[in-house]
């Protein structure tokens, strides 16, 4: 489990299949996706997300905090597709600096938003980068789901196969991943995880408390990505059990949603 997450090269192929195979065909679904589309990805790691755009021509841009993800990005994506059409850079986007990036057909947050504090902030301020007529795709594990904490990225192979673990109080929490030997820097950022995990019902609010509307939502009881990483099957959440307030963040692995402004 956690070679993945230390090969990034692994890690940014998985991520370009599955956004080859299940997001982009998702978000065709609503919108044209051609070379006059910008695409703006924020937390776009190695930018894997980004190549099957790119492949379509699109314009892309992608940021992140990390500069040697952003590094690691720009190599791996010129070695698959030389002068692609990109700009990934180090970017705070709640910076002033970020408006010179402009605004965008597509922004896409994929395993992003439940690292981000402050939520409703976010989403407030997320306005200035879309068009008029523009698309925000996410991709997220509900909290509540049996690795909602990113646990698997825990360097005890018994933890990171533990599902649940992550709802446990905070302090209990902390004692287990010490326990176990976990470094003080996973623990710090399995909690703040912890802190910054939202719910299926939280997101929905969130999206139309701040001016936005969905075009789609979808629940998976099998994560699509979960076709590369464990070769099983994607499923959605069988309508009987998706309409189930806060239970079914127990039992769906991934929500897919693309809003647009109301």
């Amino acid at each position: 489990m956690h070679d993945r997450h230390s090969n990034k090269r692994r890690y940014f192929n998985e991520q370009v299949l599955t956004t080859r195979q299940h997001v982009i065909p998702y978000i065709k679904g609503s919108m044209e996706i051609s070379s006059a589309t910008r695409v703006f990805e924020i937390g776009c790691g190695e930018g894997g997300n980004l190549l099957p755009f790119l492949e379509l021509g699109c314009e892309c841009v992608g940021v992140d905090l990390n500069q040697v993800k952003i590094n690691l990005g720009l190599k791996f994506i010129a070695d698959e597709l030389p002068g692609a059409n990109i700009e990934m850079l180090v970017q705070d986007i709640y910076d002033s600096s970020a408006d010179r990036l402009g605004t965008f057909d597509l922004i896409i947050l994929r395993d992003v938003i439940e690292h981000i504090h402050d939520q409703g902030k976010f989403l407030s301020m997320v306005h200035r980068f879309l068009k008029p007529a523009g698309r925000i795709f996410f991709g997220f594990p509900p909290w509540r789901m049996p690795f909602g904490g990113h646990q698997q990225v825990c360097r005890s192979s018994f933890l990171s196969k533990l599902p649940w673990f992550h709802l446990l109080p905070a302090p209990l929490y902390r004692a287990m991943l010490k326990v176990f030997g976990e470094s003080e820097a996973t623990m710090d950022n399995l909690l703040e995880v912890k802190e910054t995990g939202i719910s299926i019902d939280r997101f929905s609010r969130l999206v139309k408390e701040n001016g936005f509307s969905f075009e789609q939502k979808d629940l998976w009881l099998i994560n699509p990505n979960y076709e590369i990483k464990f070769n099983l099957t994607p499923r959605a959440v069988p309508p009987v059990l998706k309409g189930i307030p806060w239970l079914r963040d127990f039992y769906t692995t991934c929500c897919y949603a693309l809003i647009r402004k109301a």
